[in-house]
């Protein structure tokens, strides 16, 4: 015998060997065939049911895990990947939110009979497009929305109808509790719960959109967002702004409160708003944010920037004069005086009397160069960044002559951000720092290392006094609130209009700060091309809508910003002349 054939009856007799131990031990000795074929038919049935079990098991996973891992794994991002951090005002109230919701969509390739599908589903709800639906059911793809955001009923309804292939996901919803009054500030999201305006983009942009790719943006992972907006203090100031609209039938009202020691914005509103739970409003022009995205002349409010720069100087003091006894001429160009004196003015009076060539003349006394490098200094030349993604650039002039600085002494020649406004003359009255605004709250750490000084201190308590002066004897009296030691000045500019000056349509403004003598908040209030009404003696100017309306929103407010009223005011030269002596 071969070594091959060896080998061969060797392995036979090993595996026979195994064989007799394998059915001994299943079956024992001497077994007859009937008992080994009811075991055989006992291990099939064990391994059928086995088979059974699992597939049970999985159908109820499916069942169980939110309409499928099929379906989600068709879904750009779940509703996990979709959360965001709800949004709080300084006091902890709730801004913005995400709720969960429904949302209906469907898996073409499990359908059976999709003319039944549509017609069953846009039956239920009516507001379907079926030629929409019935396109997409008829495709081939593993999964399609066929409705965002349903309500529970219309969910209860569809889930009776028992279709194959259509499911419920639930997402994310983002909704904003207190509607239109914030919708600036905030901005809005898109069906997908993504950032495309405001804080909401903001948020985005700091890595929130990162997160939701990655499918770590869950709500145990973020914390919510502190802003510095001060939720009843809005309510009162667009409140108070939309009763100005309707009142002197302008074509838009806003206004901000700005902390002029910290940059933080308490309160903005600009009327019409919209309702960010409807973003589609938002797509009006008529709706957007005047005080970031608009740019405006902003009158004889930047009469206080003007001023500023002469006091800073240190070229002049405020017994400085400047004759304004006639008009100021340049080239087809005539500078008047809304309330003309005809006299010698002193750098107080050219700010009660809002002296527009007393004003142009200061600025020319310091030449076209030092008053550009001033502007810039102040943040009015370039574009003002916050956290809101939408902002304007200034319009300054390509050719700044002469001509340019005359106007733009008293307001006009020169569009800016009315925020940018305020931050600049915040400027003027908080002890010389520029201090870049912002939406969020601020340390006193943060607010050290932004803020830049940008004019002497005594420059500031200057300011604060001619502030004090026009509410006590100047343009803004119709701002002086009893009780509060206000201080103001109003703006009314001419609105450009197929590149000529309008004598009808004006654009107004008000800056107050208060209190005047320890500044702690500046308030703006601005009215788009306001009308004359019998309580205003047929003016439209400033004085007349824009100061009574800063009024009634320093009543409102006040109190609510901890500003207790006082019955003891000192004069504005009281006020003054205890400045000069803390400085000495």
């Amino acid at each position: 015998m071969s070594a091959a054939t060896t080998t061969v009856v060797k392995r036979k007799a090993g595996e026979a060997r195994w064989q007799r131990a394998l059915r001994s031990l299943l079956y024992g000795h001497d077994v007859d065939r009937n008992v080994k074929a009811k075991a055989r038919l006992g291990l099939a049935i064990v391994a059928i049911a086995g088979v059974y079990g699992i597939i049970a098991l999985r159908l109820v996973m499916f069942a169980a895990i939110s309409d499928g891992h099929g379906a989600r794994r068709g879904v750009a991002q779940d509703a996990v990947a979709t959360s965001r951090p709800d949004i709080l005002d300084r006091n902890g109230a709730i801004i913005a939110t995400d709720v969960k919701t429904p949302s209906l969509f469907a898996e073409p390739r499990k359908l059976i009979d999709v003319d039944e599908a549509v017609e069953l589903l846009t039956a239920v709800m009516p507001d379907l497009d079926a030629s929409e639906v019935r396109e997409r059911l008829s495709s081939k793809r593993g999964f399609v929305w066929l409705k965002r955001e349903i309500t529970a009923k219309q969910q209860q309804e569809i889930h009776r109808l028992g279709l194959p292939g259509v499911g419920f996901l639930t997402e994310n919803k983002r909704v904003y509790p207190n509607g239109p009054t914030v919708s600036h500030e905030i901005g809005h999201v898109n069906v997908d719960n993504q950032g495309i305006a405001g804080i909401e983009k903001w948020l985005d942009g700091q890595g929130l959109a990162a997160l939701h790719m990655a499918g770590l943006a869950t709500d145990r992972l973020q914390r919510p967002v502190d802003l510095a907006l001060d939720l009843r203090v809005q309510f009162a100031l667009r409140d108070e702004l939309a009763k100005a609209r309707d009142k002197f039938s302008a074509k838009a009202a806003a206004g901000l409160i700005l902390d002029v020691n910290t940059g933080e914005i308490v309160a903005m509103a600009s009327e019409p708003d919209y309702d960010p739970n409807n973003p589609k409003e938002a797509n009006d022009p008529t709706r957007i944010n005047r005080l970031t995205t608009g740019v405006y002349e902003m009158g004889s409010t930047f009469k206080a920037l003007t001023l500023a720069m002469g006091l800073d100087s240190g070229r002049m003091n405020l017994d400085t004069k400047f004759d304004a006894r006639a008009s100021l001429r340049y080239g087809k160009f005539t500078i008047h005086d809304y309330h003309a004196q005809n006299r010698m003015l002193s750098i107080p009076e050219i700010f009660t009397y809002s002296s527009n060539i007393g004003t142009a003349k200061l600025a020319l006394s310091l030449g076209v160069d030092y008053h550009k490098a001033f502007l810039k200094k102040m943040g009015q030349l370039d574009r003002l960044r916050t956290e809101l993604p939408e902002s304007a650039e200034p319009i300054v002039p390509k050719t700044w002559g002469e001509i340019s600085t005359v106007t733009i002494a008293f307001g006009h020649g020169l569009s800016v951000a009315p925020l940018q406004a305020v931050m600049g003359v915040a400027a003027t009255l908080n002890g010389g720092l520029l201090i870049p605004p912002t939406f969020l709250k601020r340390s006193e750490e943060e607010v050290k290392a932004v803020a830049k000084q940008v004019l002497k201190p005594e420059t500031s308590i200057k300011m604060r006094y001619l502030m004090r002066l026009n509410a006590e004897v100047g343009s803004a009296k119709e701002a002086n609130v009893k009780g509060y030691y206000i201080g103001g000045k109003t703006g009314t500019a001419e609105k450009v209009i197929n590149g000529r000056y309008s004598k009808t349509k004006l654009l107004t403004d008000f800056m107050a700060v208060l209190p005047a003598d320890k500044p702690r908040y500046l308030l703006l209030v601005m009215l788009d091309e306001p009308q004359a009404t019998k309580e205003t003696r047929g003016y439209a100017t400033a004085g007349w809508n824009a100061g009574p309306t800063a009024a009634r929103v320093i009543e409102r407010v006040a109190p609510l910003l901890n500003i207790q009223p006082r019955f003891d005011l000192p004069k504005a030269e009281q006020m003054l002349l205890v400045s000069n002596k803390v400085t000495r």
